[in-house]
């Protein structure tokens, strides 16, 4: 963390020195700097949400955040300061140090708002104390989490024993994943960093997963998640273009019969260890049959299944699953028949899946091989990260310390974010963003009236506070 630079003359030397001493080299703070004022968290995120910062449109919000970091003491690196390509990281010693990197990842840029949104995507409005707004939960709620984490655990810090570097690392274009964002980093800055573990966005509480309320708190920490597989098909048929005269054969009602085939049959179920254990810590808190059936759930896949099916959030995490995201064509008139129509598959695999044998079964399902089936995006496989070392240890410790009687679970994510960058070089990462989301809450996400509790803030950031501390302490004792 900066000292910030004094000039000084001899006789306030004294005076000098013995008010760095008594900060213990940790800065206290009540709140987060701004503008040489201190303020609280939900005022900053209010800030933060009323810049626009639409995917490869970042770089006003990225100015914005990485200011704040700056002025509260922390160590800038810029990997980018672009649009599409603005990265930085915030870290309380200079990356030069090559301390071991305990990274928070988070994402600058948010989706387009949704016309039918009662308030203005920007407006950061506090209503019943939620505030309202693009990127309140996705992503700039959980980067001031991360921000107002460390700024707390720098409190109680001995910067001069630490043995962990901490940084926050603020990407581009996590949405769209373009070239320039995370990846950008990775390839190019991968050992600046120095990364020991990532902490990542991800579920909370998944009670409202599951639509219902448990006994007690379960908390999913994400080891790894499903990967992007987006196709694009392509077919084109020459025949008469008047619509008066319908062809016995045309590029709209082939494409239309072929997708049909491929989509009225969902994938089968698979079953791996990490949704194996979901089920089963889910068992632990049911009674009678259900209890008895999800302790066992490979036993009783045949019962499950169809349970399974109904439920579009659990299937996510048993299958690979394929969703229609678009069809288009150049034709604009009702009376024009297109030679040439088009379709956008959003395919999400299982991390043991073969793209290409998945791909061939896509190719059979559609049974029309005149389809042109492209592979427009793929993201890397990984393997799951570890649960048995202290990064995961200790974040589960600091969910069931702020969480009383919580349980955490290892879990698979069905959504793909950032972390697979980092997880794919081997690096060990965890998603998780360790608060309470309410079912409605969750739903806004991506979709009308984005919003959260202010008190979730507080919650998040208690808990990044809690696991770096409970990682110095580790440290301190096996010494």
């Amino acid at each position: 963390m900066h000292v910030p630079i004094l000039a000084v003359n001899m006789k306030k030397f004294t005076i000098l020195f013995l008010l760095i001493s008594t900060l213990s080299f940790s800065q206290k703070i009540n709140g987060i700097k701004f503008d040489g004022k201190t303020i609280n968290i939900e005022t900053l995120l209010q800030k933060y949400i009323q810049i626009p910062s639409v995917s490869e449109n970042e770089k006003e919000a990225g100015d914005f955040f990485k200011a704040v970091c700056k002025e509260n003491g922390l160590y800038i690196t810029n990997f980018g300061s672009e649009n599409g390509n603005y990265n930085f990281a915030a870290s309380i010693f200079p990356l030069s140090t090559k301390k071991p990197n305990i990274i928070f990842l988070n994402h600058l840029d948010v989706v387009p708002e949704k016309n039918t949104s009662e308030f203005k995507a920007y407006s950061g409005k506090i209503i019943d104390n939620e505030i309202y707004g693009r990127g309140a939960i996705d992503n700039k709620g959980n980067a001031i989490m991360h921000l107002y984490g460390v700024l707390k655990f720098l409190e109680t810090l001995n910067l001069e024993n630490a043995k962990y570097n901490v940084t926050i690392l603020s990407v581009s274009c996590e949405e769209t994943q373009c070239d320039g964002g995370a990846a950008y980093v990775v390839d190019n800055y991968l050992d600046v960093l120095n990364p020991a573990t990532v902490i990542g966005e991800g579920l909370g509480e998944i009670s409202m997963l599951m639509g219902k309320t448990f006994k007690n708190l379960i908390f999913g920490i994400s080891v790894v998640h499903k990967r992007t597989f987006w196709l694009d098909l392509e077919l084109e048929i020459k025949t008469s273009g008047h619509g008066s005269v319908t062809p016995l054969e045309y590029a709209n009602k082939e494409m239309v019969s072929a997708l049909n085939n491929l989509l009225k049959k969902k994938n089968r179920i698979i079953f791996n260890d990490l949704n194996v254990s979901f089920m089963k810590g889910i068992g632990k808190h049911e009674k009678g049959l259900v209890k008895a059936v999800l302790k066992h759930p490979k036993y009783f896949r045949a019962a499950l299944t169809p349970r399974i099916k109904k439920q579009p959030e659990i299937f996510a995490l048993f299958s690979n699953t394929v969703t229609l995201t678009n069809i288009y064509t150049d034709n604009k008139s009702f009376n024009k028949i297109p030679s040439k129509i088009g379709a956008y598959l959003d395919c999400r695999l299982l991390p043991a899946t073969n793209e290409y044998e998945f791909l061939v079964e896509i190719k059979k399902r559609l049974k029309n091989d005149n389809i042109k089936v492209k592979v427009v995006e793929i993201a890397p496989s990984s393997e799951p990260s570890p649960t048995d070392n202290l990064f995961y240890t200790h974040l589960e410790k600091a969910i069931m310390e702020k969480y009383e009687n919580a349980e955490v679970i290892p879990i698979l994510l069905p959504n793909i974010n950032d972390l697979g960058i980092f997880r794919s070089k081997g690096i060990p990462c965890y998603a998780s963003v360790p608060i309470k989301l309410s079912r409605e809450q969750a739903e806004s996400v991506h979709n009308k009236n984005e919003h959260i509790s202010i008190p979730l803030l507080y919650d998040g950031a208690d808990v990044y506070t809690k696991f770096l501390a409970n990682m110095e302490d580790a440290v301190s004792e096996t010494e």
